[in-house]
Parts: C-alpha cells; sequence; structure tokens
C-alpha cells in the first residue's frame, strides 16, 4: 500500500540522517557524479499521511477516534475523537483483569468444593452431598473427574439423602447480553458454578435418512453424554436453531437442511449448576457413588468438606483471559473483585459493572468510563480512547498490565503475518459487529515505547441489525478488515513520525 511505510525504510530512516550527518564537506566539487544518498529520517517523517487521511481511506463511516502518547512521559502525542465515548468491545477486559488483580491478587485462587451433610458413617453420607460453586470460570470436565476422585478417595461410598448443587452467592443470568442470538457460544449463561465456560458440545452426522447426534460435556480427556441439552432435527428453512427451556432442560431444535453431512459446534449452556450437576454424576458414578439427580439449592447449608479443586493462580487465568477474550471469564472474575470490594453480592452484572467505573473513576481518574458489564460484549459500555489509553499507562505502571497482554502481530497487504516487523506490539483487541478497538502498548526500535487506544463503532450500521442477523451479517467482515488495516495504518504512523 503506498501510504504505509515499508520495512526496510523503518529500519534505514533513524540511521540514514546520521549517515548523511557524518559525510565529510568537499572543498571543491567532486570529480565523479555522487551516488544517491539514503532519505533521511526527517524525510520519511514528512511524508507520512496524516492521521485524517487514513481514517477517511478506511472508510469506516460512523466514529473513530484514537489517543497515542509516550509511556516514559505520558506526554499526550496525537489525538483524534479523544474524549469522545464508544464501545471498547473486548478492550474491556484489560481494565477487567486490573480490577481483579487489584481487588483479588495474582495468587487469588477459585474453589469448588465436595460437602456432605448430616456426617459420615461407614463411608455414607448420612445426609446431602452438596456440590458448591466459587465462581471458577475455567472449571471444565477435567477439573470436575478429578473431584469426583477425590471425593472417593475420602473415603465417601454413599449418600442416603439427595445430591444438591449452590451456586455460590454470585447471580445467575441465563446470557451476558440479552441482544445476542440465542445459539451463539461466546455469550453462555452466568453462574457460580460453571463448566467448560457453559458450553455443550453438539455433533452430528448423517446415518442413512436420519442424523446421528451427540450432545456432552468434551474436554481433551473425557465426553460424558449429557441429558440436560437435548436437540431436535426439524425439516425447516430457518430459523437454524431455537432455544426453549422446557421441564428443566436446555431444548434445542436444528433446521435439517443446516447440517450437510455431518459437523459439530459449541452451543451455549442456560442452566450451568444443572449441567455441571449432571456432568459430577457421571464421574461420582465411576468411583462407584450413585447419586441422585442434582437438585438446585438458595443457601449454603452447614457440612464438612470432603473434597476441593482449585483454580491455576488468578495471573494465569487473566493472562488466558486476554489471549482467547473468554467473555465468562471476564464476567467472573469481575464479580468476584466486586464481591471482594463491597463485601455484598452483586445482583447484576449491570451493578457489578457500576462498581468497576467507580474504581476506574477514583483510581485512575476515568471519568468516560461507563462499562454495563466486565467482558465489552454488551453494545451499551462506553469509555474514550484518551481515558482507555491513560488508564493502561498508569496500570503498566502500577500492576504490570503489558506482560498479560498477547503480542499484536502486524500483517502485509494480503493480511500474512509479518515475522521481522520492526514494531513490537502488545495489545488487547475488541470486536463486536461493525465496532472495533485495539489498546496497549508499542516498542520502537529506538527504544521508545508507545501507549496507545484505538476505537471504532458505526453504531448506526449496527442499529439496523435484526437479533437474528448479528452472528454473521452482511458487510461486517470487510468492515471488520478495514478498521483493522487502520489500526496497523495509524501503529505504523506512530512509529516512525515519533520516533525519538
Amino acid at each position: 500500500m503506498t501510504n504505509r511505510i515499508s520495512r526496510r525504510q523503518f529500519l534505514t530512516a533513524t540511521s540514514a540522517f546520521a549517515a548523511m550527518s557524518a559525510t565529510p564537506l568537499w572543498a571543491e566539487a567532486p570529480m565523479e557524479s555522487l551516488r544517491p544518498t539514503a532519505r533521511s529520517a526527517d524525510f520519511i517523517k514528512k511524508i507520512q499521511p496524516d492521521a485524517a487521511e487514513l481514517i477517511a481511506k478506511a472508510n469506516l463511516n460512523g466514529a473513530v477516534g484514537f489517543s497515542v502518547a509516550d509511556m516514559s512521559t505520558g506526554d499526550l502525542l496525537e489525538s483524534h475523537n479523544g474524549a469522545v465515548g464508544l464501545p471498547p468491545a473486548s478492550v474491556a477486559k484489560s481494565l477487567t483483569a486490573c480490577y481483579a488483580l487489584q481487588a483479588l491478587g495474582p495468587g487469588f485462587q477459585f474453589e469448588t468444593q465436595v460437602m456432605a451433610t448430616g456426617g459420615v458413617i461407614d463411608g455414607t453420607v448420612q445426609g446431602d452431598l452438596i456440590l458448591i460453586g466459587g465462581g471458577d470460570p475455567t472449571l471444565d470436565s477435567d477439573g470436575l473427574a478429578l473431584l469426583a476422585a477425590d471425593m472417593a478417595a475420602a473415603g465417601i461410598t454413599g449418600v442416603q439423602g439427595g445430591f444438591k448443587i449452590w451456586r455460590g452467592p454470585y447471580p445467575y443470568l441465563r446470557g451476558i447480553d440479552p441482544g445476542q442470538p440465542d445459539h451463539v457460544g461466546y455469550n453462555p449463561a452466568v453462574s457460580g458454578l460453571n463448566l467448560n465456560f457453559n458450553r455443550v458440545h453438539f455433533e452430528w452426522r448423517k446415518a442413512g435418512a436420519d442424523y446421528a447426534i451427540s450432545m456432552d460435556a468434551r474436554t481433551g480427556t473425557h465426553r460424558p453424554k449429557v441429558t440436560m441439552a437435548r436437540m431436535g432435527v426439524v425439516s425447516r428453512s430457518a430459523p437454524v436453531y431455537t432455544y426453549a427451556d422446557v421441564g428443566g432442560r436446555d431444548d434445542w431444535t436444528v433446521a435439517r437442511g443446516a447440517l450437510g453431512q455431518g459437523g459439530s459446534r459449541w452451543l451455549p449452556v442456560r442452566k450451568p449448576g444443572l449441567y455441571a450437576g449432571e456432568v459430577f454424576q457421571t464421574f461420582a458414578l465411576a468411583h462407584g457413588v450413585r447419586l441422585g439427580p442434582p437438585e438446585l439449592i438458595d443457601a449454603r447449608p452447614e457440612g464438612e468438606i470432603v473434597a476441593t479443586l482449585q483454580s491455576a493462580p488468578l495471573r494465569i487465568i487473566l493472562r488466558d483471559m486476554l489471549k482467547w477474550s473468554t467473555n465468562l471469564t471476564a464476567e467472573m472474575v469481575g464479580l468476584t473483585a466486586t464481591l471482594a470490594r463491597t463485601q455484598t453480592p452483586p445482583k447484576s452484572l449491570a451493578e457489578s459493572a457500576e462498581q468497576m467505573n467507580a474504581w476506574g473513576r477514583e483510581t485512575l481518574g476515568l471519568t468516560s468510563m461507563a462499562f454495563v458489564d466486565h467482558s465489552g460484549l454488551g453494545e451499551a459500555s462506553r469509555i474514550s480512547p484518551q481515558d482507555m489509553m491513560s488508564g493502561l499507562r498508569q496500570l503498566r505502571l502500577r500492576l504490570g498490565i503489558k506482560p498479560l497482554l498477547k503480542s499484536f502481530a502486524m500483517r502485509d497487504d494480503q493480511r500474512r503475518v509479518i515475522e521481522d516487523h520492526p514494531l513490537d506490539v502488545h495489545a488487547k483487541t475488541g470486536t463486536l459487529n461493525f465496532v472495533s478497538g485495539l489498546a496497549g502498548f508499542v516498542d520502537l526500535p529506538d527504544g521508545t515505547e508507545l501507549v496507545f487506544a484505538i476505537f471504532a463503532a458505526d453504531l448506526e450500521r449496527r442499529a439496523k441489525l435484526t437479533k437474528a442477523q448479528r452472528e454473521r451479517p452482511d458487510g461486517g467482515a470487510a468492515w471488520n478488515v478495514r478498521a483493522k488495516t487502520l489500526q496497523q495504518a495509524l501503529i505504523e504512523r506512530w512509529g516512525v513520525v515519533h520516533a525519538s
């Protein structure tokens, strides 16, 4: 692209001027023509397109805003609509991570427990067996298998009473954002007891004139079947999926014409407590412990803890959350941080998010921060590029956020990764339909470090989408590519213009 600095120009820009300055002065005209001299760093800077030209070329409509500063001094280097509040999408997770780090500490671990009530006599629980959720967003089927094995190793062989589920002091929500399509796996239920990111694996294959279907809670090691989520194949053209809460189950249907010869996908779970309970029931039976059907309870009973499973330390969970952008993880660490901060269980994501907004205002001076959740999935969240940039700079100094952010690959005109690009970028991406964000840090070859935030949003076009269109809207992928191209063009511009 003609408006980008090539890698060769970038790498030679700062050295060229020094080479020219070191050239000796001639007393007389030289006898032979001199070879063309490399363009100086100042010349390279002068030919850079300005930000307005790059934004116009991106043709994103809607609003574009950015702010970039020198990391070491905090001096604002360039800004465009820097004070305008825009949706951060998943860039919000970078602030959520720091909110959780400050409230809980990097070594914090979630705990999932098994409790026996009424005492244990000769291996038999005299009362109920309780599976207790501790908010762990990373609990998977492998973890429940270990928990069941630990319960059996503790000597539990049977249960006189029932099998109960307590989801902990967390709100239950059917989904993170009610505006999303029912079947998208990135919008699962939220609960104090979660499993496999609250997703169930749906697989199908053609079997004669019909389909063989399975619903399971698979990991790389285990594939326990589940009955609390079921699927029916229906002859229709649209919609592809439907969902209903029927008899305490997640009841799905899928259009026969959409299935082809076979395939699989993850579907969201709307009843995660019962989902985890059924899977634990399967693993307990493998150890000879027969449990009744799981039943939700509203309060934690008194009893003896017979098995405990701890999560990885929070810093590891947050690193993975920022790498994979897992929405459930963001919501659970945010809710847990609010619980620790206020000592009162939040009743909703919005209530917890407002506590995080207050933290941003009080701790970081982020006056525009107005999030409605912790993941950025809710389109009503707002923050200005300047506040996001300022927040990241402060959190880089206070909590070391930069090492938790993944490396952002720079790409060529065909979107292929440039392995030897001179700029080293660590950032958090954010993507919704017709919303794109990127915020983080850029290390320049001369040692300069920049901190930045870039947001773009065509909210008018987004508002016209129906709920069914929100998984793959027409024009959405092309818009997103243009937004990412603009982000890289701005970063490359800053890399040259603002080098020392």
